[in-house]
């Protein structure tokens, strides 16, 4: 499978493997931390990037994502702190952006194989 990457300008400071967000400013992107961001994919960019320098993205298809909690293979995810991936849970009549979904099973602080790909879910009644 192909992916698209491209490359964004950092504001603040964004690890490599991180959910990122579009800010207000065309071409740049920061860490998201809710549910509620709007993702523009996950980081690939081995260092990270400082406040002001380019990092590259990936907008959709395979990547590597840092995980922030516990998240079944296949599970939609969506951001939580520091950019890291949690699943996709809106309570009933909330809304999440996903950024895609997980290739397999993961736990706080692991790195794992997923597939970008951006959307919406909606908590049921």
């Amino acid at each position: 499978m192909s992916r698209i990457v491209k490359n964004f300008v950092a504001s603040g400071a964004v690890g490599h493997r991180r959910l990122v967000k579009f800010t207000a400013n065309d071409g740049e992107v920061a860490l998201a931390t809710a549910a509620t961001d709007l993702i523009a994919g996950v980081t690939d960019f081995p260092g990270g990037a400082e406040s002001g320098q380019r990092i590259d993205v990936v907008l959709f298809g395979p990547a590597e994502v840092v995980c922030g909690g516990t998240i079944a293979p296949g599970a939609a995810i969506t951001a939580g702190a520091g950019g890291a991936a949690v699943a996709a849970a809106p309570a009933a009549g909330a809304n999440n952006v996903t950024g895609g979904f997980l290739l397999q099973g993961a736990v706080a602080n692991d790195i794992a194989r997923a597939i970008v790909q951006r959307g919406h879910i909606q908590g049921a009644a």
